[in-house]
């Protein structure tokens, strides 16, 4: 099953062919060409219970979720636990990752702050301007450099190809979600309000690595199994909170 599974995944890409499916990064950086606009955009949405400016940003986040071209990811930040409610889906390696895409300085509204957008690691706007994040997407799609495929095996076992160019070294990783969670704030700025969420993010693994070319990696169905995730997106991303250079969802 390994064996074959391989096989199709290289198979796939060989008939892809990797300048068909990696754009010159230098060409489309200068306008000259432009990547597929199939491929998939990671929206990182930084967000807080006891932020009442998040809202909006929540709603807006919920909508795009909708789009085959996005793949949404809500971040709960744990900074705003100090101001009287405790966050129920807050991860500090979420405030992590926010941290150290500020000290990147990344393009538009950077810095740490709720609710923020960043798209694929390269942009920030605040998370309720639809038409900024709009704006940014459409600046994001031709920098890709990378394809992902996903392939469904027996048994529940995922196959990942990868295709593709870099000149940096990324991390491929699996991303679990809770597809929505609604919650009843007790405290803060939004006491008694009942607020849903989309695509919280509840774990992140790094499943392996990629250096360009064309690459495949076998995911076991165990490893898309954790408690309250129903969704399991992979993405290929610099480590180091870096540039995203692809991003799927895989259920």
């Amino acid at each position: 099953m390994i064996k074959s599974m391989t096989a199709l995944l290289l198979g796939w890409l060989a008939l892809a062919g990797a300048a068909a499916i990696a754009p010159d990064v230098s060409r489309a950086q200068s306008g000259a060409a432009q990547s597929p606009d199939s491929e998939p955009v990671l929206l990182e949405l930084f967000t807080s219970q006891g932020c009442s400016s998040c809202p909006p940003a929540d709603r807006l986040a919920a909508r795009l979720a909708q789009e085959p071209g996005l793949v949404v990811i809500s971040r709960p930040v744990t900074y705003w636990d100090r101001l009287g409610w405790k966050d129920t889906l807050a991860r500090e390696e979420n405030t992590d990752l926010q941290r150290t895409y500020a000290k990147r300085n990344l393009e538009g509204r950077n810095g740490v702050y709720t609710p923020q957008i960043v798209t694929d690691g390269m942009f920030g706007a605040v998370g309720s301007r639809e038409r900024q994040v709009r704006d940014q997407i459409a600046r994001a799609r031709p920098q890709r450099s990378a394809i992902i495929r996903i392939q469904h095996g027996e048994n529940g076992d995922i196959g990942i190809g990868i295709g593709g160019s870099t000149s940096r070294r990324a991390e491929l990783v699996l991303m679990a979600v809770s597809s929505h969670e609604k919650v009843q704030i007790g405290r803060g700025e939004n006491r008694g309000r009942s607020i849903g969420y989309t695509n919280v993010l509840l774990s992140e693994t790094v499943i392996g690595g990629w250096e360009g070319g064309k690459g495949s990696h076998l995911l076991r169905a165990n490893m898309l199994q954790y408690p309250g995730a129903d969704r399991f997106a992979v993405i290929l991303r610099v480590p180091g909170g870096g540039d995203v250079l692809a991003a799927r969802w895989i259920t």
